[in-house]
């Protein structure tokens, strides 16, 4: 039997139109709400309520005490005691242009940059090297991943201990380089302080970023390698056109993250130097700030500090990603 026009017509408004048969299907009628509740909650809106209790941490840890900080900076923000109700005045950039007027605020920048050129390459080059050493098969693999790690989780105070004990003037390394050892010694020398405290940060966190390399190998397919092999591939070549490639995104998070811990260097300078020596020579930003709000009662510079810190970080971990994403 032909179909009649009539029918023709009918027939959609039985099955409904694509967008409505779609609506169906996924159980959303389409309405003007939709957009930015979607956007809000996702396709599982209870999914966000598993991570609040994780977004409440982040507010309470992170976001607020920024918060203040960035509000602290534009006072003239001073300590008194509790219950005490004084007056903090807004000052303006009064604070931001007192800390970037002073030397030693330009010096503890520089000194920082010093250890993140010599410790983010060596923290990845090392990290990822050992990582896909550790991945093959070796003898006694668990007691080398277990050993690497170990320094990641020992408190700092022993193990700045070992490395006061190897780096002092008759200590091991200078032993073993007799006429060859620096003098001064490392970590009294305004020269070599930063890069022995760099080298030290960077041999303590390995372990962490050795698991993180671990991880991302464990998903790189095993046929990669099997036809790098069958086409004639060393190790090195393998290693740059497969393995390098293949962690990109674990490399990017390693650098990111060993770039904030840099950032955030305080305790090694503190114990290895006697905090920050010698002449401000390993002083960091964070150390700094611990000197000025605390030590010396200018808590809304150190506050001015934090602040220029987390701008430059912010903007050097963009660029980080803009590069790996690049290549």
């Amino acid at each position: 039997m032909s179909s009649t026009p009539s029918d023709t017509h009918r027939r959609p408004r039985a099955g409904g139109t694509t967008r409505q048969r779609t609506a169906g299907t996924t159980g959303k009628a389409p309405g003007p709400g939709q957009p930015w509740r979607s956007r809000l909650g996702g396709h599982q809106p209870i999914g966000a309520l598993f991570v609040s209790p994780y977004l409440l941490y982040l507010a309470v840890i992170f976001v607020y005490p920024f918060g203040f900080a960035v509000w602290m900076s534009f006072h003239d923000y001073f300590f008194a005691a509790p219950g005490v109700q004084v007056e903090r005045p807004f000052v303006g950039l009064d604070n931001y242009t007192t800390v970037l007027t002073d030397p030693d605020v330009w010096r503890s920048f520089v000194n920082i940059a010093v250890f993140l050129v010599i410790n983010v390459p060596l923290t990845a080059v090392a990290s990822l090297a050992l990582a896909n050493a550790l991945n093959k098969k070796l003898p006694f693999r668990s007691f080398f991943r277990t050993a690497y790690y170990i320094p990641y989780v020992t408190a700092s105070v022993a193990v700045v201990g070992v490395w006061m004990f190897l780096f002092n003037s008759d200590g091991l390394v200078n032993r073993a380089l007799g006429p060859l050892a620096p003098d001064p010694t490392w970590l009294v020398n305004s020269h070599l302080a930063m890069p022995v405290v760099a080298v030290f940060v960077a041999w303590k966190q390995l372990g962490f970023f050795v698991v993180l390399y671990l991880s991302a190998l464990q998903n790189v397919p095993n046929e990669l390698y099997e036809s790098a092999a069958l086409d004639g591939a060393g190790r090195l070549r393998t290693f740059r056109s497969i393995t390098v490639p293949a962690v990109r995104p674990a490399t990017l998070l390693v650098l990111i993250l060993a770039t904030i811990t840099g950032a955030n260097l305080f305790t090694e300078p503190y114990l290895l130097t006697s905090g920050g020596g010698p002449d401000g020579a390993t002083t960091s930003p964070v150390l700094l700030m611990y000197q000025r709000g605390l030590q010396q009662g200018h808590p809304d510079e150190a506050a001015a500090i934090g602040v220029i810190l987390v701008v430059l970080i912010t903007a050097i971990s963009l660029v980080y990603r803009r590069l790996v994403e690049r290549d």
